[in-house]
């Protein structure tokens, strides 16, 4: 076996931190000052986005700092709602079509907390983007769809700075963000500081349509014309420090913070079609939300075949919020609410060379979360909307405890196999009287990854994966505490269907997948990439919302009220498509002489269904039928500039989402372009542009609700095009 492969074997298992040191700078040496060690350190040091991709031992795409700068995007979200195989929807971006929940967002490698705005974090921040398609013995096995792990920026070994400066528009004036980074090393010591500061100030409009029974009982129906504003503004600071204590240990602090200020307000135009209906209140909301996080680490690398990494972590979560509903001028209700999430985690992993061939890692990851909300729902008299609930402190703790062992094989130049074995077990208790929780789940995933190689260098290869993965309910979904919907206020009158009530379950159960994925991935010369792969995942205990006429003891009549649900299994498969690389290489009959051309494609098929619900719409919640992103970029020739754009499609589809419940989506489309010139070596300028998709939220379309008894919603969003105009300067 050659150097270099001992070197993958032993360093691909390392963790986050050490790939992530790997694409900074060199790794000083560990042990006895022998030439092997320098060599491999080198190696790995110039190791790209491509090359961490083709060496992985598990399928999973990376995507480093060309894709982060390529827009000059002043939001994470933003760059990964063009990635292959992610899309951006409410409640964050989701993997394979599924929802937010079936897929897990990572930091460093570790789950991201309650709270963590990933439409606040700087692009600027951010090393590289992992995209993991199966679940691993190391991480978390709650990744149903997959894995999205954002790298932050590590300490350089270098001393240098940088500064991008951005204006986008607004509302009615220029937004602005700055983000700074300042990276010094002194002996031992290595300091990275990025700072970024942004502000917001977007506006959207809703119309929406809607029939169902009025405020006498009687058909009705309603239209309403919505202007949506938010603004604020924010920050984030991610202070890195590493000591290397001596050739053998190191010790690394990194902290994260952020904080942020919003405001929202909803105005509505109202027009009575027919009937008495029952319009939306007007919206006043302002908050605000913070997060600190600091993680300790520890590395001591006993010999060149032993290695272990320990981690202490605190977090804290703070965030508040007062929204009023507004009719006809007045105050219909006002609801405060204040939220604290506390917790501690602790994290090891001993990794040993055994022999030549095999990489042994065993690990855990332990977390203890404490999690306090107050709120308190008022009328406009000032009275408690329901007295047995509101202002009620709520208090539940999360324990959560996972070991796993891992045994990576190169069995030989073309073949390699990683087995998994990860128990994990989820507590989550309260002991509140009136709000009990009490829910455990535990899970033990056996995984496996083999991969191919149909030659040594690895151009090509096929990668396959059997896994188990699952999803835990949070404990929002847990909580027994009742919202009343703010149109039917009134708990002695019966609400309607489309206008219901809202409650937790404590007793749900996570739901359970058994998945395989199996890709063949072709790299091309010059950083290109073919990869088609197709995946597919039983689930059973699926969740779902269900909406139901109750008799509830917050009201005197019955009421509708929507309840999350154990209600199905379910199957999801699919196709999934990736090309990129230059022009010439790609099509050199056609495009032979495009040097400068680069161009950029996924294609992916996604099919689902529930079984409790009949066909031909009983698909999962949100799963799309397919989804394509072209993109290219070009540099002009004998000019000093560079162009592109990038070009997203969603078709329209049905989801059954109960019998009586039918869900349409409109397509959606959404364009990206961008330019940018370099004003000298340590200096350059871009302006991007983005139009069809909205700050925070779905993209440009319609969403029509419709029931069996003819009652529907229909929702029609739009958000004004954006332009980003951004300065990077080294300093």
């Amino acid at each position: 076996m050659n150097l270099r492969s001992i070197t993958l074997v032993i360093l691909a298992p390392l963790g986050v931190s050490a790939q992530d040191a790997a694409i900074g700078t060199p790794t000083e040496p560990t042990g006895s000052p022998q030439p092997s060690v320098i060599q491999r350190v080198e190696i790995v040091a110039r190791q790209g986005s491509t090359e961490l991709r083709r060496a992985a031992s598990f399928a999973k795409q990376i995507y480093g700092r060309e894709e982060l700068d390529r827009y000059g995007d002043t939001n994470a979200l933003d760059v990964m709602r063009r990635l292959p195989g992610v899309n951006v929807d409410t409640g964050g971006p989701r993997m394979r079509g599924l929802g937010a929940g079936y897929t897990q967002i990572l930091i460093n490698g570790d789950p991201a907390p309650p709270g963590f705005n990933l439409d606040q974090l700087s692009p600027s921040q951010i090393e590289r983007i992992e995209v993991i398609k199966a679940s691993t013995a190391e991480q978390s096995a709650q990744a149903v769809a997959g894995s999205i792990n954002v790298i932050l920026k590590e300490a350089s070994r270098r001393s240098f700075s940088t500064l991008r400066l951005g204006l986008a528009t607004g509302k009615d004036r220029p937004l602005a963000n700055v983000n700074y980074s300042i990276n010094e090393s002194q002996g031992p010591f290595s300091l990275s500081l990025p700072v970024s500061l942004f502000e917001w100030n977007r506006q959207s409009t809703n119309l929406i349509d809607r029939k169902m029974a009025g405020t006498d009982g009687k058909p009705a129906v309603s239209e309403q014309m919505g202007t949506n504003t938010s603004w604020g503004w924010g920050y984030n600071l991610a202070p890195r420090l590493n000591y290397k204590v001596s050739d053998e240990q190191t010790i690394s602090l990194a902290t994260f913070f952020q904080k942020g200020f919003w405001n929202y307000r909803t105005e509505f135009a109202n027009r009575t079609v027919l009937g008495n209906p029952v319009f939306d209140d007007d919206v006043i909301q302002n908050g605000y939300w913070e997060n600190r996080r600091a993680n300790l680490t520890w590395i001591n690398r006993f010999s060149e075949d032993q290695r272990i990494e320990i981690k202490l972590g605190l977090q804290q979560s703070r965030s508040a919020f007062d929204l009023r509903n507004i009719r006809s001028g007045a105050t219909q209700l006002q609801t405060a609410g204040l939220n604290q999430d506390d917790a501690v985690t602790q994290a090891g992993k001993y990794s040993q060379l055994l022999g030549s061939s095999h990489t042994f890692t065993a690990g855990w990851d332990l977390e203890q979360r404490d999690r306090q909300e107050k709120r308190t729902t008022t009328n406009g008299a000032g009275f408690a909307l329901l007295p047995n609930f509101e202002g009620q402190a709520f208090e539940a703790q999360m324990y959560r405890q996972a070991y796993y062992i891992q045994d990576e094989w190169e069995i030989s130049p073309q073949w390699q196999l990683n087995l998994g074995l990860r128990s994990e077990r989820i507590a989550s208790e309260s002991s509140n009287a009136s709000l009990p929780i009490a829910n455990v789940s535990s899970v033990l995933s056996p995984l496996a990854h083999l991969t191919y190689k149909f030659d040594p260098k690895s151009r090509d290869m096929v990668r396959a994966s059997l896994t188990r993965s699952y999803k835990a309910p949070g404990l929002n979904a847990l909580l027994a505490r009742p919202v009343v919907n703010n149109a039917y206020t009134n708990t002695n009158l019966t609400n309607t269907y489309l206008s219901p009530d809202r409650i937790g379950n404590p007793a749900l159960s996570p739901e359970l997948a058994t998945g395989l994925d199996i890709a063949y991935e072709n790299y091309l010369s010059n950083d290109g990439v073919f990869s088609i792969g197709i995946f597919h995942r039983n689930l059973t205990n699926v969740v779902r919302n269900l909406t139901e006429l109750r008799n509830v003891s917050w009201a005197t009549a019955p009421r509708w009220i929507t309840q999350p649900q154990n209600f199905s299994d379910a199957v999801t498969s699919g196709l999934e498509f990736e090309l990129r690389g230059r022009a010439s290489d790609l099509m050199p009959q056609l495009l032979g002489n495009a040097k400068a051309l680069n161009l950029r494609s996924s294609f992916s098929i996604y099919r689902s269904s529930i079984a409790a619900l009949p066909g031909p719409n009983n698909r999962l919640d949100g799963q799309q039928p397919w989804t394509a992103n072209f993109g290219f970029d070009q540099r002009i020739s004998g000019l000093p500039l560079s162009v592109g754009g990038n070009l997203s499609i969603t078709p329209g589809y049905d989801t059954q989402q109960t019998a009586e419940q039918l869900l349409k989506r409109s397509n959606a489309r959404s364009i990206d372009l961008f330019a940018m010139m370099p004003l000298s070596p340590t200096m350059s300028i871009r302006a991007a542009a983005s139009a069809g998709v909205q700050q925070f939220g779905p993209p440009n379309g319609i969403t029509q609700t419709l029931l069996s008894n003819g009652d529907y919603i229909r929702n029609e969003r739009y958000a004004k095009p954006q332009l980003n105009i951004t300065l990077d300067m080294r300093l």
